[in-house]
């Protein structure tokens, strides 16, 4: 009933109960109860809001509120989490009205700034009751446990299970209600080295151990790939490729290596690209302890100074990693390429590889950029050399139909042994980054091609096409603080969007502005169904070149070796009826999996301005709002300025400039501004970094 009462407001704007009643024809006391349930479910669940004051139904996106998951800061301020792309909304004390940390909300915008939303909170629509982590504080005689968010638990002392003042804790809602708990686990105290992460990494529900019936499976499987198994596999069509020269290129300290490459020309001068991935599946069988804990981490986890990996580290580092000189099982993507970047032919096979050396990022742009001789590389220069050819031809084509290159903030945050930062640079991609990029994307490209049009279920990497009234705004935005751009006034295209970035490409704020075109794109996700990856501007995409780290990938190689080894009806039936949910779980454990290593990261980075107090940086205005100004500096820490700590005026908020402009002086902070700056605070806890100007500090 539940389709067919979408189907109807999907024609009507509101409807009453009466109204949609009539409209389906029921006729029965019966179907009435059914078709009231049925609307309770969906207001729940956030599809059909329903207007008290006018007594109607109607969809929530034909509305003027939006849903969200609130995250509540301890100021008692919070944000709206939309998920999509779509900015976090800010909702200030006053417009929380009664919403709690992790409840499910529907909201209004108050304003639509682009890069800091605010809206006021209409409804709760599910309560959260998850457990939460936090520190357990004693007051008095009663025993609490502030979460991370800032909340009181109040813990009776029999469920207090050891734990004592200063330890970090797992605290799980009783049922009389989210402020009253028992504690489930102890993480550690909160002086501890490595506790403040482990805290984050249990708030979003990863878990740093395996659990014994993982590790008891384990023993089951071999460290070493021995001749028997080899022989045995080769008699079952699994291809030798020993003898060609296949290597693989990472970051220096990586240990999970996933991709080995090799490259060699045809007698029509075309390229024939092996790309060559750990064959996962035939070591975590569907259905095993493993498998099991691998589909519930869903993906590695990178935080600043460990990996959560999705497989214990004898299938990670071990059997499974493509490791120099080690004989090791692959799926192979064989791709004869012309040299307009075209995939004329490929094969899609199993393998047995054995790389022949561990090439790293640093010492390959050295070969590249800069034609230096590295030792130990000298055999495979010409290799090297022909890939990086391939590659430009790639990338060209790539960019030519509509690819989109966004500046990228992502930070290696360098700590020392005890976990303290002592560095942040702002990472690169350079030659051979973008190399191994671009013949990732090839095969991922060619094996959900090879898929989607024999029209099998199939498991994708999608990216729907950006918002378009976000689109509208952040043109609108151009337009009003004189960034000329030409071109069409609405984007129809990836490569609309791309045109425009392009002419921003030279201006001094060309990150935030990309940060903010960033903003308007939807959130790329996986699902069972293929729209096409907007921002590759590619018509068909899928993840299958990580499987020790992501699990859809590994989804992916087994689907492949259904369709080649046990096609049939029961097994296309089979896949079609799990992959819908199988791919809206790895998207969820994929932003749980983001959101930690971003929070753990603006942990660290306050922390890390912590020891920089006093000291002036350079940075760039990357948001502005009524109560103060964001600034970014070049290491991407990103601070507030506070409205009432800028001196010598009254600032009043202009949200179409986006700036604070002086009452008496109209001297102006807008969004984009250079701006040197003061650090005057920075609180760990709260991953909090405050500035002042630095101008206003002199003369202070």
């Amino acid at each position: 009933m539940k389709e067919r009462i979408i189907e109807i407001l999907n024609k009507d704007t509101s409807l009453t109960i009466m109204e949609i009643n009539d409209k389906l024809g029921l006729t029965t006391v019966d179907e009435y109860k059914t078709l009231q349930n049925s609307l309770d479910t969906l207001v729940r669940d956030g599809i059909v809001y329903y207007s008290d004051r006018k007594n109607k139904y109607l969809l929530l996106e034909n509305s003027h509120l939006h849903k969200g998951e609130l995250d509540l800061n301890e100021k008692g301020f919070g944000f709206v989490i939309v998920g999509n792309g779509i900015k976090d909304v800010y909702i200030s004390e006053k417009n929380i009205n009664g919403a709690e940390d992790g409840d499910v909300v529907l909201f209004d915008y108050i304003n639509k700034d682009i890069q800091h939303p605010e809206g006021r909170i209409v409804k709760i629509i599910k309560k959260n009751l998850d457990s939460m982590v936090g520190e357990v504080i004693k007051d008095n005689a009663d025993f609490f446990v502030r979460t991370n968010k800032g909340k009181d638990i109040y813990i009776p002392k029999e469920y207090l299970n050891g734990a004592v003042e200063g330890h970090k804790v797992v605290v799980e809602p009783l049922k009389e209600g989210r402020r009253i708990g028992k504690i489930t686990k102890i993480i550690g105290h909160k002086n501890d080295v490595g506790v403040d992460i482990l805290s984050f990494v249990y708030e979003y529900n990863f878990r740093p151990d395996f659990p014994d019936e993982v590790i008891n499976e384990l023993d089951s499987i071999p460290l070493f790939l021995e001749d028997s198994v080899i022989d045995e596999e080769l008699s079952r069509g699994r291809r030798d490729l020993r003898n060609k020269v296949i290597f693989t290129i990472d970051g220096a300290d990586t240990k999970d290596i996933d991709d080995a490459i090799s490259l060699e020309k045809d007698d029509n001068g075309n390229f024939v690209l092996g790309v060559h991935i750990a064959d996962v599946s035939y070591y975590v069988k569907e259905g095993t302890e493993i498998d099991k804990e691998a589909y519930f981490r869903g993906t590695s986890v990178y935080l600043v100074d460990r990996v959560l990996p999705m497989l214990p580290h004898k299938l990670s580092n071990g059997i499974c990693s493509l490791n120099e000189n080690e004989d090791r099982l692959a799926m192979t993507c064989m791709m004869t390429i012309d040299n307009r970047g075209n995939v004329i032919h490929y094969d899609i096979y199993p393998s047995i590889i054995r790389s022949r050396k561990k090439m790293t990022y640093d010492n390959v742009n050295s070969i590249l950029e800069d034609n230096n001789a590295v030792e130990g590389y000298e055999e495979f220069k010409d290799t090297l050399l022909s890939m990086f050819e391939l590659s430009k031809i790639l990338r060209k084509k790539m960019v030519n139909r509509g690819y989109i290159e966004f500046e990228s903030d992502e930070a290696k945050i360098i700590v020392d042994d005890k976990c303290h930062p002592i560095g942040i640079e702002r990472r690169l991609q350079r030659s051979g980054e973008q190399l191994i990029e671009n013949f990732m994307i090839i095969a991922n490209e060619t094996v959900a091609s090879s898929i989607f049009y024999k029209n099998l279920p199939g498991i994708y990497r999608v990216h729907d096409k950006p918002n378009e009234k976000r689109l509208e705004e952040f043109l609108k935005f151009l337009s009003l603080h004189g960034y000329v751009v030409n071109g069409k006034n609405k984007v129809e295209s990836s490569k609309d969007l791309q045109k425009i970035l392009e002419q921003l490409e030279d201006v001094p704020e060309a990150i935030v502005l990309h940060d903010m075109a960033i903003r308007c794109q939807a959130k790329a996700k996986y699902t069972d169904v293929n729209i096409g990856h907007f921002g590759l501007g590619s018509k068909c995409y899928s993840h299958f070149t990580s499987p020790i780290r992501r699990y859809p990938d590994l989804i992916l190689h087994r689907l492949i070796k259904d369709y080649n080894y046990n096609y049939s009806e029961r097994v296309i039936e089979k896949n079609r009826e799990v992959l819908p949910e199988m791919s809206e779980h790895c998207s969820i454990r994929e932003v749980e999996a983001q959101n930690c290593e971003r929070d753990v990261d603006d942990m660290k980075k306050a922390e890390y301005m912590l020891d920089h107090i006093g000291e002036v940086y350079d940075g760039i205005i990357s948001g502005v709002q009524e109560f103060g100004i964001f600034v970014e500096l070049d290491n991407t820490v990103e601070g507030l300025i506070k409205n009432e700590n800028i001196k010598g005026d009254y600032y009043f908020y202009n949200p179409d400039l986006m700036a604070l402009i002086g009452k008496k002086s109209g001297k102006k902070y807008a969004f984009g501004d250079k701006i040197k700056v003061i650090v005057v605070s920075a609180d760990k806890d709260k991953s909090q970094v405050d500035f002042v100007i630095y101008e206003d500090s002199k003369e202070k």
